[in-house]
């Protein structure tokens, strides 16, 4: 399985992020670090001590974790799980946060793949986005990176900005891409309802998206990471040979990852679950469980869920939201789904439950199918949404 941890901290918290982070909560830094490793304590002997294949820091900002805290908390990991010896082992990184005494630290301290958020390297861009790096640091921090000895680097970037225009994003693109890291990540902006940006958008301060420029910009990334030797294996992101993210591909070929942390979520077995948001009420809750006498499951059922005490919620999935599921998340992949690999994962024989919506993807354009390999036309890739929501139930 993978396994996901979120750290909810941030120095500052952009203006169009709805993620669970804060900032100002900088006290419970340090309840949070035991916290976490008794909640990650807990899952272990619940699960009876499960493999793990790819851990994934997301926030928040990870990097903005005191030093020391990645090591303890994957020495944790260590000694509750059974992790596989060639882990992908990633940490999101604010460039800010990124010299080259950082970089080898955080190397040193077990992680061997940096995902930095550099966003733009247009500096009037970076303020609008509530950046806390300039353009410069941004290409400071990959290269320290690349000196402490980090050899697999993802660079995110966004693009479809307000008043970002075609000219900036080449420049930003060609330039990241010259640098040559292992795997780029590209998000369009999308305005989410109760952030500063989408209230800003409403009040007239900043244009709306215009999705046609931002389609045209995502036709120049293909066009131009491809001619740089990047294979576009999702529909967000690129990678050189061997590169692919392989915790992220845990979530798109519908596979088990269990979350920790503050509002993590987690799909194990037949079962949907998420952890409470507060993080001081997690760091609570999280304590109290690892106090109340771990007992190792036979299996996930209901009522060991209801004895987990940092849990939010969660939901039961039934056959038909699995099969759905697998359908609409690997179709993200662009290589395609192999339906007759989703049929032995679901018991369930994909091609002819979901033949209907297949033929009328194949009609309208948006999917074409080769034998058992069944993948989005590149038309469909700004409007694979239309396909998805086919499979739906």
């Amino acid at each position: 399985m993978g396994l996901y941890v979120h750290v909810p901290f941030c120095k500052t918290k952009c203006p169009y992020c709805d993620f669970n982070t804060y900032q100002g909560i900088e006290n419970l830094m340090e309840p949070f670090l035991p916290s976490l490793k008794a909640e990650i304590q807990s899952w272990g002997e619940t699960l009876a001590h499960p493999a793990v294949t790819s851990i994934f820091f997301g926030g928040g900002t990870p990097s903005y974790l005191p030093p020391g805290y990645i090591e303890q908390i994957l020495a944790c990991i260590q000694s509750s799980y059974q992790l596989d010896s060639g882990a992908e082992i990633t940490i999101e990184a604010n460039p800010g946060d990124l010299d080259a005494a950082a970089c080898a630290g955080i190397l040193a301290q077990g992680v061997n793949r940096l995902s930095i958020g550099v966003q733009s390297l247009d500096n009037d861009l970076l303020n609008l986005l509530g950046r806390r790096h300039q353009a410069s640091e941004a290409v400071d921090a990959f290269q320290a990176a690349r000196k402490a000895g980090f050899d697999n680097v993802n660079l995110d970037l966004m693009y479809g900005l307000p008043n970002q225009s075609i000219h900036q994003w080449r420049k930003t693109l060609d330039s990241l891409t010259s640098l040559e890291p292992e795997h780029i990540s590209l998000y369009a902006l999308t305005l989410e309802e109760g952030t500063p940006m989408h209230r800003w958008a409403e009040e007239g301060k900043i244009p709306e998206p215009d999705p046609d420029l931002a389609a045209d910009m995502y036709q120049y990334a293909r066009e131009s990471l491809a001619a740089a030797g990047y294979h576009h294996y999702e529909i967000s992101n690129w990678s050189l040979p061997d590169r692919a993210c392989g915790h992220n591909l845990v979530y798109w070929e519908n596979g088990p990852y269990l979350g920790v942390g503050p509002g993590a979520h987690s799909r194990l077995g037949d079962w949907r679950f998420w952890t409470v948001l507060s993080p001081r009420d997690y760091n609570t809750k999280a304590t109290a469980w690892a106090q109340s006498g771990i007992q190792p499951a036979d299996d996930l059922v209901e009522t060991v869920l209801e004895s987990v005490q940092t849990l939010g919620g969660w939901e039961h999935l039934g056959l038909e939201t699995i099969c759905s599921e697998t359908m609409f998340l690997g179709l993200r992949l662009l290589d395609g789904l192999n339906l007759q690999g989703a049929s032995a994962r679901t018991g369930v024989d994909m091609a002819g439950k979901f033949q209907a919506p297949i033929q009328e993807c194949i009609d309208l354009g948006l999917l074409v199918r080769d034998g058992d390999c069944l993948k989005l036309t590149e038309s469909a890739y700004l409007i694979a949404n239309q396909a998805f929501t086919r499979f739906l139930g």
